[in-house]
Formats: structure tokens, sequence, C-alpha cells
């Protein structure tokens, strides 16, 4: 089980001076990866809450970072299929090579119609784009001459350089129906849980993108399971990730024995810490860095 943390990304603690702070120390603590989300709009009057309200690019950030760590991963847990492959696979191979072939790429269908209309893409049909969005990726890390034509995207034979070093990233996808599901074991390095995901059930879920993937003549055992933890330290509360230190450091070991292969605890997705001035979200990150790192 890899332990690994949310860098700030999303309200007043989301500050550029916190972002290095937060991944400088998880390094030093040794955990295995920095994570990033995407919110690229947040529509007027929307219910989504105060974790999306205020949101940093997380590309950009994880290209930040890059330049003050050394051997952490560096992952985005979701780019949303509303953006252009061709382009993203440029930033990501790039991302790729200047962090030393530490990126993760998770890879989402997108939910918030906003971002898809804003972003001059049909939201109808999302989970064919997604499938295809994901090869045109692969493509253009893969292939010598590019060529694609399918049915949302279109590239004429080109050469797409410099190629990412030491080799691509691997690729997460999202998702909660069974349809996603089945599609990431069939096309996918792994699965990557949402902020909403019951984790009492998430073995469950496991098993059917691992039967997907067998299915499909793919090694199920090679996959990675990556859990996005909704992580709350409360006294007197008491949900999965939610609780004392004690209490969420148990929660970690029964994901794994659950099946997950990684827990990032994401702060962000806390309440708590996106309203709070930005020092006392700090003191409490900094505090549950040191408490929550592995082997802690």
């Amino acid at each position: 089980m890899k332990i690994s943390f949310g860098v700030p990304i999303s309200g007043p603690w989301a500050r550029p001076d916190n972002m290095r702070t937060v991944a400088v120390r998880a390094e030093e603590l040794g955990y295995a990866g920095l994570w990033t989300f995407q919110r690229l709009l947040y529509p007027e009057g929307h219910p989504m809450g105060p974790v999306y309200r205020s949101v940093h690019d997380p590309l950009i950030t994880l290209a930040h970072l890059s330049a003050v760590t050394e051997r952490v991963e560096l992952g985005v847990g979701v780019v949303n299929a509303f953006m252009q492959p061709v382009m993203l696979a440029k930033q990501l191979a790039t991302l790729q090579t200047l962090a030393g072939g530490r990126l993760v790429a998770g890879v989402g269908l997108g939910w918030l119609e906003e971002e898809f209309a804003a972003s001059g893409v049909d939201f109808a049909g999302r989970g064919r784009r997604g499938e295809e969005f994901v090869q045109v990726l692969r493509a253009c890390w893969n292939d010598e001459v590019v060529a694609h034509e399918g049915e949302f995207y279109r590239v004429p034979p080109a050469h797409m350089d410099p190629k990412p070093e030491p080799g691509p990233p691997p690729v997460l996808m999202g998702g909660v129906a069974e349809p996603a599901l089945r599609r990431a074991g069939r096309i996918a390095d792994g699965w990557m849980s949402s902020s909403r995901e019951d984790l009492t059930t998430i073995d469950r879920k496991i098993a059917q993108v691992k039967a997907a993937a067998e299915e499909a003549g793919r090694d199920p055992g090679a996959l990675r399971f990556v859990v996005r933890g909704v992580t709350q330290v409360r006294t007197g509360q008491r949900a999965p990730l939610t609780g004392t230190y004690a209490e969420i450091r148990a929660d970690v070991d029964e994901l794994a024995a659950k099946g997950v292969t990684e827990v990032f605890h994401d702060l962000n997705f806390d309440p708590e810490i996106v309203t709070a001035p930005a020092p006392e979200a700090m003191r409490r990150a900094e505090e549950a860095l040191e408490a929550l790192a592995p082997g802690s």
C-alpha cells in the first residue's frame, strides 16, 4: 500500500509557498506521491460547495512542484475528456520528461455540463469519447507517425516529438458506473475512486475492474487502485478516513485488505480546510502530514 498526499490546490490555503512546503515535507517523510485535481468552472449558483469554488490548474501546479522534489510521484486525478487530447498529450509528455518519469495521469469523463459547453465539446457520448481520448493520448506518446480517424477526434498523419522520457506515464481512469469500471479494466493501467466513493464496498468495484481486465486478456494483478482519501481529522465523528489519526490509519490498513494499492490523503476535500484562513489550514495540514506519514 502506497500512502500519498494531496497538495493545496483549492481554497485560501492553495498558495505557491504552501504548495512547496507540503510537497517538500511529504517527500522528506516518505510519502509515495503528490496529487492534484481539476475543476475548470464553478457555475454561478451551483451547490457543489467550497471544495470546487477556487481551484488552480493541476498540471501547472505539478510542473511547479516537480522542480522542488526529486523522488515523489506526481499525480493528477483527474483531467477530463472535455480537453483536447493532442494538446494534453504534449503537456503530459513534457511534464513526464521534466519530472524524470514521475507522472501518473488520471483521466475522467467529466460530469459538469458547463465545463463541456465552455470547452466547445458535446456532453453526450462521454463514455465513447473517453475511450477514444485515451487511444489518442497513447498514440501520441508511442507512435512514430500519429494518425487517428475516430468518432470524436481526427489527427492527420504527423510526428509528435519529443516522446515522454523515460516512457509514457501510466494512465488511470476514474468513473463509478459499471461501464466505466469495465472500461478501466480493459484499457487503463488502473482505476481511481471519486471523492464520493463508498469506501466500505470499494472491493466490489475493484473486483469488477479486475474481471474486465482478465476478460480482455490483461493481467489484473498489474493494475493500480488509487483512493482519493477524503480525509477529515475529527474527534467524535466516524466514517471511513474521518476520525482520529489512529482511526484513519486503521482505515488505510482496511482499504489495503480490500485491494486498494494507494491512498492519498486529500485535505482539499475537507470543508474545514478549504474555508479556513491559510495559516490555520496549513497548521492542520502539517500536523496531518506528520501523523499520517508512511510508517507512523
